[in-house]
């Protein structure tokens, strides 16, 4: 039984919370909030304790945690985390700053404790599926990738100005997903961005509405365009073009009913919201964090991932910035 702490009860612990539940290798000893009523009433639902941060961190009795509290608190929490030999399950991003992960990154391989990026799409069973596909060679070499995530609606302004960016914020999973499908390194990074949707959003210093070309040493070719606004719900595809054919992996709708009439085919809107859309995907990455954990296994996505993402949102911030290509580091 792999004994967890989460951190953070907003919305995202909440999802992690009511997975391990449903485990029977898992369960929550304790949770901790920046709101002590967010604590009590997720612990009151799911029978863990009310603990402080630094308990759970320190507790003999935690062989886990799961952070989900805000970008800025992590470098900490991580820290002492890794100083107390706890495997650790942490939403993206790891850190805003890639200096500090490269700092983390060295505790984690010096402690040897397993850590896990939460990039959660890759444990969404389409793309999983298409990734699979890929690397079973279906449609031969990878040329051409085309990633498209669009928002039914932006965020508060609020979220907006603490994000750290669309690229970091937004399309940083998309980055992850980029490198998962081609599974090489890219090289060369082109990015436009606009604000269109809500003059707010660019009076915040940010953008809504991005184009992003990425490129590795063989040639092959990624493009992610992100919207904050989709006036027609929430919009995730994937299309990968091949020497020997395409894979595609469409939206989810809210039912696969399709009515046809005079007026022509119509068929049901998409999920709305990314909690519905990616709701097996949730509940996949943690059953592989704690099957990892159970059975010494390889943890994937891991800290390096993280950081590779983490990167690519940072050349992709200064090619907008510029106006340039920027080349990745190794």
């Amino acid at each position: 039984m792999i004994r967890i702490g989460l951190l953070g009860c907003g919305r995202i612990g909440q999802v992690h919370a009511r997975t391990i539940k449903g485990l029977e290798s898992a369960h929550v000893v304790a949770v901790a909030d920046a709101m002590p009523e967010a604590a009590l009433s997720l612990a009151n639902q799911i029978g863990a304790e009310v603990r402080d941060t630094d308990a759970i961190l320190s507790g003999s009795d935690i062989d886990a945690v799961v952070i989900g509290t805000p970008t800025n608190t992590h470098f900490e929490q991580i820290h002492a985390a890794t100083e107390a030999s706890k495997a650790i399950f942490c939403e993206k991003p790891v850190d805003m700053s890639v200096e500090n992960i490269r700092k983390l990154m060295e505790g984690v391989r010096r402690a040897n404790v397993p850590f896990f990026t939460a990039f959660n799409r890759r444990f969404d069973p389409n793309f999983a599926d298409l990734q699979a596909q890929i690397q079973a060679g279906t449609i031969g070499a990878v040329e051409l990738v085309q990633i498209t995530s669009r928002d039914p609606s932006p965020p508060p302004i609020g979220y907006i100005k603490s994000s750290g960016g669309l690229f970091r914020d937004m399309m940083i999973h998309d980055f992850d997903m980029a490198r998962f499908l081609v599974g090489e390194e890219f090289v060369r990074l082109s990015a436009v961005g606009s604000c269109l949707v809500d003059p707010d959003i660019g009076a915040a210093g940010d953008i809504d509405t991005a184009s992003v070309t990425l490129t590795t040493a063989a040639g092959k070719i990624c493009t992610i365009t992100n919207s904050r606004r989709a006036a027609y719900g929430y919009d995730q595809r994937i299309e990968v073009h091949g020497a020997d054919g395409m894979l595609r992996a469409e939206n989810i709708l809210e039912t696969s009913v399709e009515r046809a009439t005079a007026q022509g085919f119509q068929k049901a809107p998409t999920m709305h919201f990314f909690l519905e859309r990616y709701e097996a995907a949730y509940r996949a990455e943690m059953v592989a964090f704690i099957d990892a954990l159970q059975n010494k296994g390889r943890i994937s996505p891991d800290i390096e991932d993280g950081l590779r993402a983490q990167m690519l949102a940072d050349a992709a911030a200064h090619s907008l910035e510029t106006g340039r290509a920027v080349e990745i580091a190794p």
